[in-house]
C-alpha cells in the first residue's frame, strides 16, 4: 500500500462525542466483515448456476475471505499505530467499497475469488480498528463492558446478515448483496470521517519494515499478560467456531431434526451466547474481569466433559444436548470479552498492533477447528462433541500455568479521559461505561 495514501491528512474532528454514540459507531465497524461474510451465502446457488461451477468453486469464494482476513489482522496492527486510527481506516474502507462494486459486477468466479481476498484485506481494518479504539476511548477497568456491547453486533450478525441477504437477492438478484455492502460501508465512513474522534497520536517511530513489526509482535507475544489471556482466551472462543461449524452435524445429521428446528435451536444457543456477554456487563460491577474469566473458563471445561461424556455414553438426547450447549455457550459469552480486554490491558501505545495480534488468534484458532470438523464422519457425533472439552481445557491449562506471572506484571492504565462535563453526556448518568468514554481532540 503506497505510503502516500496513508500519510494522507484525515480531519480530526474536535467535536465531543457520547459514549453511546462511540460505541454505536465502534459496534457498526465491528460488524463490517460478519455481514460481508453471511450476507450473500443465500445467493450460493444461484452463484454456482450464474456461473457454471459446482457449489465447492463457490465456497472458495468465502475461503479466500477468510485468508484475507487473518492476514489484514497482522497488517493494519502497525498501521494502526504509526498513522492513527483514521488514516488506515479511511483507506481500508474505501477499498472495501470499491471492491463490493466490484464483486457485483465480477465476470467469472475466479476474479470474484480474487476481488473477495481484497475485499476482507480492506474490511478487515473495521474490526481490528474498533477493538483497539476501545482501549484509545475507554478506561482499562472500562474495557470489558465496551467490549461485551461491542461483541452484541458482532454475535447478532449471523442471525440477521443472511435474512437480510436473501432479502436483497430476491429484490434484485446476487450482485444487489454487494452492491449493498457498498452502500452501508460508504454511510459508516462518511461518519467515521466527520464524526469519529481520532483517538490515537500517529507515532513515527512505528517502524513499517517486516523486521521491526515481527519484533514488535514479539515483545506483545512475550508479554505475560498478553499470551496468557490471548492464548487462553483463543481456546475458550473456539468452542463458539465449534458449535457454529458442527451444529449442522450434530442436530440435523445426529438428531435428524429439520430445517425449521434446527434455525430455532441455532437461534436459541445463538441466544445464550449473545446474553451471556451482556449479562457480563452487570457482573463486571460486581466481580473483576479476572474472577470472572477464571470462573467461567472452569466451568466450560465442565460443561464441554460434561457433553462429551453424556453424549458417548447416550444419556443426552435432542433436549439434553441442547441444554448442555446452551450453558456452555453462555460461558464462553462471558470469557470472550473478558480474556479480550485483558489481553490488551497492558498496551496503549501498541494498542492496534496488539489488537491485531489478538484478532489473529482468535480467527486462527477458530479456522483450524472448523477445518478439524469439516473433515469429521457425520455420522459420528462424539469426536466433534470431543473438541468441546479439549479446547476448553487447553484453555484453562494455558491460564493456569501463565496466571502467577500475568498477575504479576503490572499494567499501567491508560491516562484518564479528558474531563466532560456530565451534562454533556445524556448517557453518563445511567453507565458508568459511558461516562467514562474519553472525549479525543487532536491528541
Amino acid at each position: 500500500m503506497p505510503p502516500v495514501v496513508l500519510s494522507l491528512k484525515v480531519p480530526i474532528v474536535p467535536a465531543k462525542r457520547s459514549g453511546l454514540f462511540v460505541i454505536s459507531l465502534l459496534g457498526a465497524l465491528s460488524v463490517v466483515s460478519p455481514f460481508a461474510i453471511d450476507m450473500y451465502l443465500p445467493a450460493f446457488p444461484e452463484l454456482a448456476t450464474g456461473f457454471g461451477v459446482p457449489s465447492t468453486t463457490i465456497a472458495l469464494t468465502l475461503s479466500s475471505y477468510f485468508i484475507g482476513l487473518a492476514l489484514g489482522q497482522v497488517l493494519y496492527g502497525p498501521l494502526l499505530d504509526r498513522f492513527g486510527r483514521k488514516p488506515p481506516l479511511v483507506v481500508g474502507l474505501l477499498l472495501f467499497v470499491a471492491t463490493s462494486v466490484g464483486c457485483a459486477f465480477a465476470p467469472d468466479v475466479y476474479t470474484l475469488i480474487g476481488l473477495r481476498f481484497v475485499q476482507a484485506l480492506g474490511g478487515c481494518v473495521a474490526q481490528v480498528a474498533s477493538v483497539a479504539m476501545v482501549r484509545d476511548f475507554f478506561p482499562r477497568k472500562e474495557a470489558a463492558r465496551v467490549l461485551s456491547r461491542l461483541f452484541l453486533f458482532i454475535a447478532v450478525s449471523p442471525l440477521l446478515a443472511p435474512t437480510v441477504g436473501t432479502l436483497v437477492i430476491e429484490a434484485g438478484g446476487w450482485p444487489a448483496a454487494f452492491l449493498a455492502l457498498a452502500v452501508v460501508v460508504a454511510g459508516i465512513l462518511a461518519l467515521v470521517v466527520t464524526l469519529l474522534p481520532e483517538g490515537h497520536k500517529p507515532d513515527r517511530d512505528i517502524s513499517l519494515r517486516p523486521g521491526p513489526i515481527l519484533s514488535e509482535y514479539g515483545s506483545i507475544l512475550r508479554h505475560p499478560r498478553f499470551h496468557t489471556f490471548a492464548g487462553a482466551g483463543a481456546f475458550s472462543f473456539a468452542g463458539l467456531f465449534t458449535f457454529v461449524a458442527g451444529s449442522p452435524i450434530l442436530f440435523r445429521d445426529g438428531f435428524g431434526v429439520d430445517g425449521k428446528t434446527y434455525s430455532l435451536i441455532f437461534a436459541l444457543l445463538a441466544g445464550g451466547f449473545i446474553g451471556a456477554s451482556q449479562l457480563n456487563v452487570e457482573l463486571l460491577r460486581r466481580w473483576s474481569s479476572e474472577v470472572l474469566f477464571r470462573r467461567f473458563l472452569a466451568a466450560q471445561v465442565v460443561f464441554g466433559w460434561l457433553f462429551l461424556a453424556g453424549t458417548a455414553a447416550g444419556w443426552l438426547d435432542l433436549y439434553g444436548t441442547v441444554a448442555v450447549l446452551f450453558a456452555f455457550l453462555c460461558c464462553v459469552g462471558i470469557t470472550n470479552p473478558n480474556a479480550s480486554a485483558l489481553a490488551i490491558a497492558p498496551f496503549s501505545k501498541n494498542a492496534g498492533s496488539a489488537s491485531a495480534l489478538l484478532g489473529f488468534f482468535q480467527l486462527g484458532t477458530g479456522a483450524v477447528i472448523s477445518m478439524a470438523i469439516g473433515a469429521a464422519e457425520p455420522n459420528n457425533q462424539v469426536p466433534i462433541v470431543a473438541i468441546f472439552g479439549t479446547t476448553a481445557s487447553i484453555g484453562l491449562a494455558i491460564l493456569m500455568v501463565g496466571w502467577k506471572r500475568a498477575e504479576a506484571t503490572p499494567v499501567i492504565e491508560h491516562p484518564e479521559p479528558v474531563a466532560t462535563p456530565a451534562h454533556e453526556h445524556p448517557a453518563a448518568e445511567n453507565d458508568p461505561a459511558e461516562a467514562q468514554c474519553c472525549q479525543s481532540s487532536a491528541p
